[in-house]
């Protein structure tokens, strides 16, 4: 793996390079919090942040996606709209670009996804490190680090940015712009040794996964999805904002007077209601309880089954985003029997 540096004072030329092939997006400030949307100036950029509201998955399967038209005399018709849009994703943290992976795997095996997959390809990751919160817990699932998935990927060293090159688009990115990299040094590589080793002491919250599965078996019947399934909403806030979420729901909708009409799919939760409901008014999953076993167990038991991994990635926006405080470390400690919250 190709590995440079680019001074920090030159990440706006750099960006403006870029911004001749593709849009840039990164995360930008809103009151406090952070989403990735499309950079006007490279000012706007804010690369040392927590986490976005909403995860970059909205960027390869958006919230709301028309999958084709049909038109009376011409049949099907596929939409295009936006689908071969270049854009760089640019600050993407390990646990986002690790769970793009996880999507990589899910929409693009057995089941392929040619939407999902049209976008992975005109869409570049540049990565970038960060320094976990009290929500974090990246590093107990594994995804505190990335090996692929990202073109570059930046590790602060101070004055300079270490650059990882990840694949060839991310090598032709770094050729572009070659007057503006230089070689890595030897204090260059102690200062990442010294970042990553204050990175891994930063982390105040734990949870084990050793087994976690043979637990989640063992703990079936356990009280504990009555009590949560008394305490959540159903709003599905925790599904909107996790990065390997992927159920959606898919409708018709039909231009009045006419036979026209689009096909749409829209991002779903497996704890809303109707998620389990089918023809008849049958609802498999018809207790609140049912619904929130059902995602805890598929994330952390039945990913691993399929994928040889849990599909959490520890990004903490599940316990950001729940209303009434649901923890997914505290639910798994108390699962194993550790009733602390097991914070720093």
């Amino acid at each position: 793996m190709k590995i440079v540096k680019i001074p920090k004072k030159k990440l706006d030329l750099f960006a403006s390079i870029l911004r001749q092939h593709w849009e840039i997006h990164a995360p930008v400030e809103q009151n406090g919090r952070y989403a990735f949307k499309p950079l006007t100036h490279w000012s706007e950029a804010r690369l040392h942040y927590n986490r976005t509201i909403l995860p970059p998955k909205k960027y390869f399967m958006p919230p709301r996606e028309t999958m084709f038209h049909y038109r009376e005399g011409k049949g099907y018709v596929p939409a295009q709209e936006e689908l071969d849009q270049r854009l760089i994703l640019f600050g993407v943290h390990p646990c986002d670009i690790y769970a793009i992976n996880i999507l990589d795997e899910v929409f693009g095996g057995k089941y392929n996804d040619p939407y999902f997959q049209t976008r992975r390809k005109n869409i570049g990751i540049i990565g970038v490190d960060c320094t976990p919160d009290e929500h974090c817990f990246c590093r107990s699932m594994r995804a505190d680090t990335v090996e692929k998935g990202f073109d570059l990927f930046f590790t602060d060293l101070g004055e300079e940015y270490m650059t990882l090159v990840g694949t060839s688009l991310g090598d032709d990115m770094v050729l572009m712009a070659a007057p503006l990299f230089e070689p890595i040094t030897a204090a260059d590589i102690q200062k990442y040794k010294q970042v990553s080793s204050e990175k891994r002491q930063a982390f105040s919250l734990d949870v084990e996964i050793h087994d976690l599965p043979e637990i989640f078996e063992l703990e079936y019947k356990s009280e504990i999805w009555d009590e949560l399934g008394d305490q959540c909403l159903s709003c599905g806030s925790c599904s909107m904002v996790c990065p390997t979420c992927y159920c959606y729901d898919v409708a018709d909708t039909v231009e009045l007077g006419s036979k026209a009409g689009d096909r749409v799919r829209t991002w779903d939760s497996c704890l809303f209601h109707t998620h389990a409901l089918v023809a008849g008014g049958e609802n498999f999953r018809e207790k609140r309880s049912s619904r929130i076993k059902n995602r805890f167990y598929h994330k952390q038991r039945g990913m691993v089954a399929e994928y040889g991994r849990p599909s959490c990635v520890g990004c903490g926006r599940c316990i950001v985003g729940c209303p009434v405080h649901i923890d997914i470390v505290q639910v798994i400690n108390r699962l194993r029997g550790e009733d602390h919250a097991n914070r720093g």
